[in-house]
């Protein structure tokens, strides 16, 4: 049997966006963090880890949103994707961010695994099912560098199971 095309780039946006091979999986780099982890702030790093993960929602949100065939609202500005506050009010605010974070990306897989990668979207112009997941597979990973990084400055790395490179 041979896989198609489309059922390998599938398996390849679904890796991308968990974190397979390219990184350490994004779940296990985020899994331990804490209240207090997601709001300490570093001299000249304009983020904390809250305020990285809630960006990343945002804009996940806003891009499954179109690949539902909705149409999201669009922001006035992009400085309305960042949140203001440096952390979450307490610890089970903090969950429900990462939560909604990482179930996001168990339903950007879903879809990767589902749709038809090469529909052009309705609200988006120009743009294929398979051009959203690998936009937000790169956006996350990309914010993932800097929370590592982060991490890393904080001493709270490597995470449980450990990271590579350690």
């Amino acid at each position: 049997m041979t896989i198609s095309s489309q059922e390998a780039f599938s398996k390849a946006l679904v890796q991308s966006l968990i974190g397979e091979r390219g990184h350490l999986p994004i779940a296990r780099a985020l899994s331990d963090i804490d209240l207090e982890l997601s709001g300490r702030s570093l001299e000249h790093s304009p983020y904390t880890i809250y305020q990285l993960i809630s960006h990343m929602n945002y804009w996940q949100d806003f891009m499954l949103t179109h690949l539902k065939g909705e149409k999201p609202q669009m922001p006035a500005n992009v400085s309305e994707s960042w949140p203001t506050e440096v952390q979450a009010v307490d610890e089970a605010t903090w969950q429900d961010v990462l939560d909604r974070f990482l179930q996001g990306i168990d339903y950007a897989c879903e879809l990767a695994r589902t749709m038809n990668l090469e529909q052009p979207l309705v609200y988006f112009p120009g743009e294929t099912a398979a051009g959203l997941l690998r936009n937000i597979a790169s956006h996350n990973t990309y914010h993932l560098g800097e929370i590592v990084l982060l991490r890393r400055l904080f001493g709270a790395w490597p995470p449980p199971g450990g990271g590579y490179p350690a």
